[in-house]
């Protein structure tokens, strides 16, 4: 019998996990507020999961997908134009949170360097945090910048999981390697969640297996 594949791509929800995630997002999820500061953070009473993602990773039409909203998350040709902590508030259920894009942004230094700061201290000091969902575009596999992510949630001791976007711009022949790169970048990082999961925005796949994982965090 050979060894289960280390980082499994998620199987899809049984019928009571897809029901629960259904129902978590059928109510509105509402836009609460944008952070630039610590200070100005909501208070943690309540689970929380955020989503980090180099720019242009497809992190605000993963969440408009995921919360069945349009343009609940502002998508942007721009990269870097979100500068600040973005919370959204689920019925009953946990705070969705949008963090600013990493890696190459289109601002001029010091503010990226502002907001680089406030994304680490969010990371490294919020007791209600779940899990990091930590975006990587299917076409580019791992990056520098996405392990300098999965590095600072390891010291963080901040679970993340991996998530794989614009599954369908890849050949279907193609995908295999792309996650084994994704699998062995993986492996090095202990805070790394052992599976995988691998969406599409535009074709919807993939979102209920996220939407159930996040309707069962707790």
């Amino acid at each position: 019998m050979s060894a289960p594949m280390p980082f499994p791509v998620a199987a899809p929800p049984d019928k009571d996990a897809r029901e629960a995630g259904r129902l978590l997002f059928a109510a509105p999820t509402e836009f609460l507020k944008g952070v630039v500061a610590l200070d100005g953070l909501p208070p943690g009473d309540r689970v929380e999961v955020c989503f980090a993602g180099r720019s242009n990773v497809g992190k605000s039409s993963l969440i408009n997908a995921l919360t069945g909203r349009k343009a609940l998350a502002r998508a942007s040709n721009t990269p870097g134009r979100t500068q600040e902590i973005n919370f959204f508030t689920t019925s009953n259920g946990p705070y969705l949170v949008d963090l600013p894009g990493y890696g190459f942004a289109n601002a001029p230094v010091k503010t990226v360097e502002k907001w680089q700061r406030l994304l680490k201290a969010y990371l490294s000091g919020r007791a209600t945090l779940r899990r990091a969902f930590v975006l990587i575009d299917s076409r580019h596999g791992v990056k520098a910048v996405d392990e300098e992510i999965m590095a600072l949630l390891d010291r963080s001791a901040v679970t993340f999981q991996a998530v794989l976007t614009k599954v369908d711009k890849v050949k279907e022949d193609s995908r295999a390697a792309v996650l084994a790169q994704v699998r062995g970048a993986l492996a090095k990082h202990p805070a790394a969640f052992p599976e995988i999961i691998v969406t599409s925005s535009e074709k919807g796949w993939g979102i209920e297996t996220l939407r159930a994982l996040i309707a069962a965090l707790d």
